[in-house]
């Protein structure tokens, strides 16, 4: 699985079903280009359209070409924008087929790709599950998939942020984290640089995230237990 070089950042929303993932990618890609002016390409869930096609979830062996065909898409969409909000990448199939298939083939690749990106967000389980045909699984599989992704990504040292809260606030927040991304992108703009002033004022110093739970402190400590090990 390639990735592509010297092309536009990616910042990738992971997270399990019915997390608000897509409309969250949405939102904020219209955030960005709204207080930028830069080139934001969304990159939907391939995985949706397959499923929506065929009827049904995938097997075991149709994992891999659906990670590569994600990966494929957001790699297009960097070579024309100047920024890409990807809605999931190859990181959530190999997830999902280490839980559903107990394949751990897919994470290295994914991983791989995830190193690419620019910026993690991380969907919290705080909205309801909603039901969306052969797209999801149930309610019961969102906490197995959240903790999984926060092993993948902690077990392989790729930073993310957790975003939460709802409607707007939900859209601040994913905004707010990728702030300095953007101000390394954009022209100068007063409107976002104040707001990157006041988010990093209110900000902790640590901001690592383990599996356990969203505690800052906790987070830290993970984190440097992880580096005295090495």
């Amino acid at each position: 699985m390639t990735v592509a070089l010297n092309a536009a950042p990616v910042i990738a929303i992971v997270g399990a079903e019915s997390t608000g993932k897509s409309t969250l990618a949405a939102a904020l890609a219209e955030r960005i280009r709204d207080e930028t002016g830069l080139r934001c390409a969304v990159v939907g869930e391939y995985l949706r359209e397959w499923c929506d096609r065929e009827m049904r979830t995938p097997r075991a062996d149709e994992q891999m070409a659906i990670a590569h065909e994600q990966q494929r898409r957001i790699d297009a969409a960097r070579a024309s924008h100047d920024v890409v909000v990807a809605d999931t990448t190859p990181l959530m199939v190999a997830v999902y087929s280490l839980l559903l298939f107990a394949d751990d083939s897919l994470v290295p690749p994914a991983v791989q790709a995830q190193r690419g990106v620019a910026a993690t967000l991380l969907t919290a389980l705080d909205l309801p599950w909603v039901a969306d045909g052969h797209q999801r699984d149930g309610p019961q599989v969102r906490e197995p998939v959240d903790r999984l992704v926060r092993r993948v990504l902690a077990e392989h040292r790729l930073p993310w942020q957790v975003v939460g809260g709802q409607g707007a606030a939900r859209i601040d927040q994913a905004f707010d984290a990728v702030s300095p991304l953007l101000a390394t992108l954009a022209p100068a703009s007063a409107g976002l640089f104040t707001r990157l002033a006041e988010r990093d004022a209110a900000m902790p110093r640590w901001q690592w995230v383990c599996e356990k739970c969203d505690v800052p402190e906790c987070e830290h400590a993970t984190w440097l237990q992880a580096r005295r090990k090495t």
